[in-house]
């Protein structure tokens, strides 16, 4: 089948579209043929050998990708051949063909299309598992979101709103700020400009927040971390900006907040019940209308290496979806 090949764990240069053997679902697997697969962070750094995940080579990328059932394991009862379906895997997604376990896969609703359908699980689980799971965002409640105009971002903010969360999103350029607020942030900071503590400060009269992701890491983790609120959640999730930041511990105990680590790859794993019911839960708020994934662009699969490229470059707002049918 054809499908999109990282040689080595060396970046978009080890990129190439090649042939590669179909994969076989295992008992608890189901396979589809793939019609759309969309493009995340965590693509990008699986190819640079950045995550803690490293594939035997030479292996397909793509976490997330949507199409048709064509075959389902013995032991699968929640699908069967020719459901419609998104499909969530540590990688496979770029091909013709992707498995995936059951658990981590959802029906697509009939009114949303597989461009949309392959940009769900990866985000809206990453931000719906922070949200609602770890931190459990109360109506009310003030959060902050850094990073706020790419995949998983937009998803917080999205859910945050959905919970009915007053929202405030960072992000990294003027260009993004439209898009958040579109996404349903009441106030955007543009971290490359304006002084995000001070602006902080000025929207809550000086309380901070209760909640705050973090998707960039380095300086601006730190700038968040002096912005919780008596008895607040800090999320780091992400590590976008490169830089894995410390905290001095004298910030949570000085206000009594939680640090509140976040890996929806993992919950998924060890929690596969609770984590299909809200994949389950989110697609169908996506066929509601009540959540809208934002898609920057749709490229061919022959164009993977330019969709990681414009990732490297943070220059995306919301998914880049690759066309595989």
């Amino acid at each position: 089948m054809r499908a999109v090949l990282c040689d080595k764990f060396e970046g978009i240069g080890a990129l190439r579209l090649g042939e590669t053997a179909e994969p076989r679902p295992a008992d608890d697997e189901i396979m589809i043929d793939v019609h759309a697969a969309s493009v995340s962070y965590m693509d990008y750094l699986m190819i640079c050998g950045g995550y803690q995940l490293r594939p035997p080579l030479p292996y397909v990328p793509g976490t997330d990708a949507a199409g048709v059932v064509v075959a389902v394991g013995d032991k699968v009862e929640r699908f069967r051949r020719g459901d419609r379906v998104a499909c969530a895997n540590w990688y496979g997604g770029f091909a013709e063909r992707m498995v995936g376990k059951a658990s981590k896969c959802a029906r697509i609703p009939d009114d949303v299309d597989f461009v949309v359908g392959s940009t769900v699980l990866h985000a809206y689980l990453t931000a719906w598992y922070a949200l609602v799971d770890r931190v459990r965002l109360q109506p009310g409640e003030t959060v902050l979101i850094t990073g706020a105009a790419g995949g998983v971002g937009l998803a917080c903010v999205e859910v945050a709103r959905l919970l009915g969360g007053h929202v405030i999103a960072a992000v990294g350029s003027a260009s993004k700020a439209q898009v958040a607020r579109d996404s349903g942030a009441e106030h955007v900071i543009d971290y490359s400009s304006e002084d995000v503590r001070e602006r902080v400060k000025a929207l809550t009269g000086g309380e901070g927040v209760d909640v705050g992701v973090d998707n960039v890491g380095g300086t601006l983790f730190l700038t968040l971390a002096r912005l919780i609120r008596w008895n607040g959640r800090l999320v780091p999730m992400g590590f976008a900006g490169g830089e894995i930041p410390s905290l001095p511990m004298n910030l949570p105990l000085l206000k009594n907040y939680s640090v509140v680590g976040v890996f929806a790859g993992a919950w998924t794993t060890n929690f596969p019940a609770e984590a299909a019911e809200a994949a389950d839960r989110i697609m169908a708020l996506v066929g509601e209308g009540r959540l809208c994934p934002h898609i920057d662009r749709v490229l061919s699969l022959e164009q993977a290496a330019e969709a990681m490229r414009a990732l490297a470059e943070r220059s995306i707002q919301g998914r880049i979806v690759l066309q595989v049918r």
